[in-house]
């Protein structure tokens, strides 16, 4: 073999010898930095990020895309009907190391909320004891009262009658001592809230048909209605129910999106529809017979607030109502309604009443009692009690209405 072969041959041994190191050395660099940094992709669904209001519901974190309805422990989605699915967000166990998000207990939210409320700043309650206290009283006085009240949303009519009987109340002449006014005025608030209605939700799987108890939401849009169907989840989770979600605000993507993110914290299943503007009695339909299958506690509706007047508002409830009866009977129709909008929310109340036929309200965003009177005028107003209060954007900022702890707050107890 000549010189000349010898050299190619070295030559072509060093090359091959090279590459080999290259592709050795990438290989090792590539492995170091993919154990540094980790494949996988960080999602965060906690229900902080969500938003009371419609107008905010585009700017939401969208809910993760999580493990399949079977790796999750969740039943399979309804197989026979096409305009509904169930839709699972990702679960909280995934991200907490096997630990879902656990809500806070009744007993604690009310303890807490009363707290709340009781540090809150307090003119209606403030104002009115110093007016009474006064060692006499002029009709100006009076009429500071009645203008306290008024401007607190008890309304102009229930207004006009506290003063009356303040006026006449053989208590109220000639008092000097604040104890005594302080207690006076407590009891007539109280009377006025009235604490004697039945509060309680009817939230209970029949021990005897073995029947899902079930629950429509309604409201305006903005109300706060999607954001409290999750939150009432959560509340009925924290109690040991088993829960299901109906998404039947077909009309609005995002409602169903920010219902699921809601669940997916407390492994509560969503039904929801598989297009944008789907037959929300339809997605009801489906909802209802997944909870009778499946055995829960409590099924939410949750329903749209933007229908076009009122006649198509009427038969869209309505529908609603129908087609879950179906399957199970409806227990509660519960209203959502802004506390910040007072008395102009009230005309809009009337409406779902006539519509549906309401059995409670729920009060969202009573974060002060400076317009407190609002529990007054709406059960005054619509026949029925005031039964769950939100006192702030928590994800557990939701709790049965208590009248006594109620005016302690607005007094200042």
């Amino acid at each position: 073999m000549n010189s000349l072969a010898v050299i190619g041959i070295c030559v072509a041994v060093a090359v091959i010898a090279a590459a080999a190191a290259g592709i050795f050395i990438f290989i090792r660099s590539r492995r170091k930095h993919d154990e540094g940094t980790g494949t996988g992709t960080a999602v965060s669904t906690s229900p902080s990020g969500l938003s009371d209001t419609p107008g905010d519901a585009g700017t939401e974190s969208e809910p993760a895309a999580g493990p399949a309805p079977s790796e999750a422990g969740f039943p399979s989605a309804v197989e026979d009907h096409a305009t509904a699915e169930t839709s699972v967000g990702s679960s909280a166990g995934s991200e907490t190391g096997g630990k879902r998000d656990e809500p806070e207990s009744k007993q604690s939210r009310l303890v807490r909320l009363r707290a709340r409320l009781a540090k809150t700043s307090n003119p209606f309650g403030r104002a009115l004891f110093t007016i009474l206290s006064q060692d006499t009283l002029t009709k100006s006085d009076w009429d500071d009262v009645e203008d306290t009240l008024i401007l607190a949303d008890v309304g102009a009519e229930t207004s006009e009658q506290l003063v009356n009987e303040l006026r006449t109340d053989a208590r109220v002449q000639g008092k000097k001592d604040p104890a005594a006014v302080h207690e006076m005025l407590r009891t007539k608030l109280l009377e006025m809230v009235d604490p004697g209605l039945d509060r309680s939700l009817a939230a209970e799987r029949d021990s005897n048909s073995g029947r899902t108890s079930a629950i429509i939401m309604v409201g305006v849009n903005g109300s706060g209605k999607t954001t409290t169907a999750g939150k009432l989840a959560r509340l009925f989770v924290s109690e040991g129910k088993s829960v299901v979600l109906g998404a039947a605000d077909t009309f609005r993507a995002a409602a169903a999106d920010q219902l699921e993110t809601w669940g997916s914290r407390v492994d509560v299943p969503v039904i929801r529809s598989s297009q944008e503007g789907g037959d929300p009695a339809s997605v009801a339909f489906d909802a209802a017979q997944k909870a009778q299958e499946t055995g829960s506690d409590v099924l939410i509706i949750d329903t749209a607030g933007r229908l076009q007047n009122k006649a198509n508002l009427m038969d869209e409830l309505g529908k609603i109502r129908r087609v879950t009866e179906r399957t199970m009977p409806v227990d509660e129709v519960l209203l959502v309604l802004d506390a910040t909008t007072g008395q102009n929310g009230m005309e809009q109340a009337r409406v779902f009443a006539e519509a549906i036929g309401i059995t409670g309200v729920v009060l969202s965003k009573l974060d002060g009692s400076a317009r407190g009177g609002i529990v007054v005028s709406v059960q005054k107003a619509l026949g029925v009690p005031v039964k769950l209060v939100g006192l702030g954007e928590g994800p557990d900022d939701l709790a049965p209405f208590d009248p006594e702890g109620f005016v302690d707050g607005i007094l200042g107890d």
